[in-house]
């Protein structure tokens, strides 16, 4: 696309977000039940689901389905548990009397987003409600958009069972804005999380500041880092099954085999003719597919920590190598015997990554990004009488007169007090 079309559309976009948000902070609820009318054709007595509407989802699944649900939510809250049981509660003493700390606590309410309308993202629940249920939230409400004009029974089931508080049947741009901004029906959240469609993201990067986000996710993407000891028909999988995700979704293949770029052509092709979803996949793979070769390992981290993919699946002879060079990525997938596909719907690391060069400077969804890490300290007499004639000396070289007050009223209290 044009970069005078990319803008064009991207600047649709931010009109139509601002619009959707301005209305719902204004008109609440009934906002809410027009923008759902018009844009999912969904307008229920309530978009919040009752005992009764949860009971009948789970009466709608298999055990199967159930089982499934709940062993994917199990790895998920098993890595999460361990990633919490990382963040330690800090307090140290730095000089004698001053005492230094931070508590790691959990923000008081979320949102969680789950994508539904193109594909019910059952696994977006399991990644977002899950995690924040075991980073301690207090209030977790979950929203998701109707599919093929009803309420998606799996989603529902995957969000009761990762523990959401609320459940909410309502999608796209205006579920967003009711989770942030609140309406008479809906108690506004601290922070909103989830992926979504660019209006979703749109409305995410809108509010923040209102509201703490996760992150801004664009298209889904991929990077194969392979060498020859790999074939092409399994290259050629990898890269078409994060292709399907949508038309712009970016799909690499870097290799230091010329016959490997080769053959995974060849086999994308072959494979795009029996792929159900061939239609999206072949548009994301003929506008946003690419195919570099390098000299060497050394090359291939190189070029890799440039594009800072949100999936990095490496099958080479060592890919320990990259883990132990690479950068910038939002998660790799180490070994032709994992696939990002894994990550996505059911291992246990997080599936909400960053996109569009972020990995540069963050990581994906985690426990720790519902966590505020808060500091505190408290000191002696004797140690304010130390620190503080340091503290007036500096307030009076920056000129806060006022600041130096608060150090002198106390060194004028404490000094010669003894030790306190």
């Amino acid at each position: 696309m044009p970069p005078d079309e990319i803008a064009d559309r991207d600047d649709q976009v931010r009109q139509t977000v601002e619009q959707i948000l301005s209305d719902v902070d204004t008109r609440g609820d009934a906002a809410l039940r027009d923008y759902s009318e018009r844009f999912d054709q969904w307008s229920p007595d309530s978009f919040r689901l009752s005992a009764d509407d949860i009971a009948s989802c789970y009466e709608e699944l298999s055990d199967q389905v159930i089982g499934d649900i709940k062993f994917a939510q199990e790895q998920i809250r098993n890595f999460a548990r361990a990633q919490k049981d990382a963040l330690l509660d800090v307090e140290i003493e730095t000089l004698p009397g001053v005492t230094l700390g931070h508590k790691n606590l959990p923000v008081n309410s979320v949102g969680c987003y789950v994508p539904g309308g193109k594909y019910p993202m059952v696994a977006s629940a399991h990644m977002s409600v899950v995690t924040a249920k075991v980073a301690g939230v207090k209030r977790i409400i979950a929203s998701a958009p109707p599919y093929d004009g009803r309420v998606s029974a799996a989603i529902v089931v995957a969000m009761d069972l990762a523990g959401a508080d609320e459940m909410y049947c309502l999608g796209g741009v205006q579920a967003v804005a009711a989770m942030a901004l609140g309406t008479d029906s809906i108690a506004a959240v601290d922070m909103i999380v989830g992926p979504g469609n660019a209006y979703v993201a749109e409305a995410k990067r809108q509010l923040f500041g209102r509201v703490g986000i996760d992150l801004l996710a664009g298209p889904t993407e991929t990077l194969v880092i392979a060498d020859d000891s790999v074939d092409g028909e399994l290259c050629a999988a990898d890269l078409l099954g994060q292709a399907e995700h949508g038309p712009t979704s970016p799909a690499i293949l870097l290799t230091d085999s010329e016959q490997l770029a080769r053959d995974t052509m060849t086999e994308i092709d072959r494979q795009l003719q029996v792929l159900p979803t061939a239609d999206i996949a072949g548009k994301a793979w003929s506008d946003y597919g690419q195919v570099i070769v390098c000299d060497d390992a050394e090359e291939m981290v190189r070029i890799a920590d440039e594009i800072a993919s949100e999936h990095v699946q490496v099958m080479t002879r060592d890919p320990d190598y990259f883990l132990q060079n690479m950068s910038n990525y939002g998660a790799l997938f180490l070994g032709p015997e994992t696939n990002v596909s894994y990550g996505d719907k059911v291992i246990g690391t997080n599936h909400t990554l960053p996109t569009r060069k972020a990995a540069r400077y963050t990581g994906g969804l985690w426990v720790g990004k519902f966590i505020k890490t808060c500091t505190y300290q408290r000191i002696t007499e004797a140690a304010s009488v130390q620190v503080g004639e340091y503290c007036s000396r500096l307030c009076d070289l920056e000129g806060f007169m006022g600041h130096k007050e608060q150090a002198d009223i106390r060194l004028r209290r404490y000094k010669g007090a003894g030790s306190g």
